[in-house]
């Protein structure tokens, strides 16, 4: 079994949890390497780089919060290599472990799902396109959480226009405009008073952030639908997929976002208690 371990940059514990996985797949005849955007980071683990493409692993090991494991799925860039989330941080929706279950963990995975007691949950990932106005490709990205288009001025709006299946259906001035998976619901769309949807749903979901209109809602919509931006005013507008910045937009360039063909695929030991992270995570009692 080769194994891909992601870890936090700024978590102590993450260096320390990445030698205890290491010693003790070597121990069982495994082998395991450092991600290349970590291999700085975690240096003092003294564990190596991981040989070869990310998507050649048979686990990818997510040592952090719901960031590390956002990180994670960038460098598989749609591979369906199964992830495995240790909470090192706040409460993580992706996570399914705290750093003290992790042997148990590896343990169970290394057994199979059957004699391990696992499965393998798909959740649903956006492909997303860019394009400049001159029609120039500005890349192409597999999302787990969202993509957003937003105003790169502070102190003014952008001006986007939503095109739902290639028909327009309004023009927003406001901060943003958000295109999220149910994964993405509890994300940045929640910010923004976006609904949230179960991860088991699959749907597109578009909210506006801080519109200057009197229509601030959001959209739900069916899987089989494409949305598509366009900044259509003279101020300019930067896409960000899962957190990070990936393109300067000119005014009209667009970005269109679909379901994608790829899922991300989570290692679970049991039925994970979405709605009770979620009550866990926003405080709610019972009534």
């Amino acid at each position: 079994m080769r194994v891909l371990i992601v870890g936090h940059h700024q978590e102590p514990r993450a260096i320390e949890l990445a030698r205890e996985a290491s010693a003790w797949l070597h121990e069982r005849g495994h082998s395991c390497g450092i991600g290349v955007s970590d291999v700085d980071a975690l240096s003092d683990s003294g564990i190596p780089a991981f040989e070869g493409e990310a998507s050649h692993a048979d686990l990818v090991l997510c040592l952090g919060g719901d960031g590390t494991v956002l990180r994670a799925v960038r460098l598989l860039n749609g591979a369906s290599v199964p992830l495995l989330g240790v909470n090192l941080g706040n409460l993580g929706y992706l996570s399914e472990v705290e750093g003290d279950g992790l042997p148990d963990a590896l343990d169970r995975f290394s057994m199979g799902p059957d004699a391990g007691r696992w499965t393998a949950e798909n959740r649903m990932m956006l492909s997303v396109e860019a394009e400049s106005s001159s029609g120039e490709n500005l890349g192409s990205w597999s999302v787990l959480n969202e993509a957003v288009v937003e105003k790169r001025q502070s102190g003014n709006t952008v001006r986007l226009t939503l095109l739902i299946d290639g028909s327009a259906f309004t023009s927003y001035a406001a901060d943003g405009l958000i295109v999220s998976t149910p994964t993405g619901s509890t994300a940045y769309s929640l910010s923004a008073r976006g609904p949230v949807v179960s991860p088991r749903h699959r749907a597109l979901l578009v909210t506006p952030v801080a519109p200057h209109m009197l229509f601030d809602r959001s959209l739900v919509l069916d899987p089989s639908e494409v949305a598509e931006i366009r900044v259509s005013g003279h101020r300019s507008a930067a896409l960000v997929v899962d957190g990070v910045t990936v393109a300067d937009l000119d005014d009209g360039a667009r970005v269109t976002c679909r379901p994608s063909e790829h899922t991300a695929t989570f290692v679970r030991f049991g039925e994970q208690q979405y709605h009770q992270i979620l009550k866990a995570k926003f405080g709610l009692l019972d009534r």
